[in-house]
């Protein structure tokens, strides 16, 4: 190929990737102004630039209870997720198990099963157990929805680890807990880390499963939001939003940096 036409096709292949990917960014980037509007009801563009609605956002408490409470259970998630996925993982790569495929297709099977469908299935079975709208409910349905996250990042971070590590830590007289503590979860540290940043935000912004299993006991701030779509339509939604894509991109940048770094010493 002339060297015109490479560099012709290469610009053009550009553009068109650039196209796509702002076509998606921008009803995320819409929200912004939207939020900003001096209206009583969403609208773009906005009329006039106020912070109102960002000062009635955190001054409601009915906002701040359901951020809170998603704030807890994603907290909460994190913690049992990145446990019970970093644990899978070994078991996936280092593990000598007669149904490795199988469990490592069960540990992303949440990721696969549509939401709405893992919702009403969850509302189900909690419904009868007086599990919808409690803690315990929201912990386990989102540790569910956040094990496949830490299953394929830390998985990934141990199959870059080299197993010789592993092997000359034993030949020096450590056992299993002392090799997987003094060289194992060094090296995958950051992975384990930007794991649990996902697992994070599988958790705080999902809205799907939460919408089944929320009640007026305990409340997720994607119920929340829908709640005020049907009845209360305010440009407060939109500073809602804005402050999830806030939060989620600083997050982001975070797992980011944790995974481009080799290791943790």
């Amino acid at each position: 190929m002339h060297p015109l036409a490479r560099a012709a096709s290469i610009v053009g292949a550009g553009l068109l990737v650039g196209c796509i990917l702002f076509f998606l960014i921008l009803p995320t980037l819409l929200i912004i102004p939207m939020s900003l509007s001096q209206t009583d009801y969403i609208q773009f563009p906005p009329q006039g630039l106020t912070w109102h609605w960002y000062s009635a956002y955190f001054s409601d408490p009915d906002w701040m209870a359901a951020t809170w409470f998603s704030v807890r259970i994603a907290i909460a998630t994190t913690v049992s997720a990145t446990i019970i996925g970093t644990m899978a993982s070994l078991a996936i790569v280092r593990g000598d198990l007669p149904f490795k495929g199988t469990l490592q297709a069960l540990t992303v099977g949440p990721m696969i099963v549509p939401h709405i469908v893992f919702g009403v299935a969850l509302y189900l079975v909690f419904s009868p157990l007086q599990l919808t709208g409690s803690f315990i409910g929201f912990l386990i349905a989102h540790t569910v929805l956040a094990i496949p996250y830490v299953v394929i990042t830390v998985t990934a971070s141990l199959q870059r680890l080299d197993p010789m590590l592993e092997l000359a830590g034993l030949s020096c007289g450590a056992n299993r807990l002392q090799v997987f503590f003094r060289i194992v979860l060094p090296n995958i540290a950051p992975g384990i880390a930007s794991a649990a940043i996902f697992a994070f935000l599988a958790s705080f912004d999902e809205a799907t499963v939460a919408f089944f299993i929320s009640d007026t006991g305990g409340k997720s701030i994607g119920r929340k939001m829908f709640e005020d779509i049907d009845f209360n339509l305010t440009p407060v939604i939109a500073a809602a939003s804005a402050v999830l894509v806030a939060i989620s991109l600083a997050l982001m940048g975070a797992a980011h940096l944790l995974t481009s770094s080799k290791s943790w010493r």
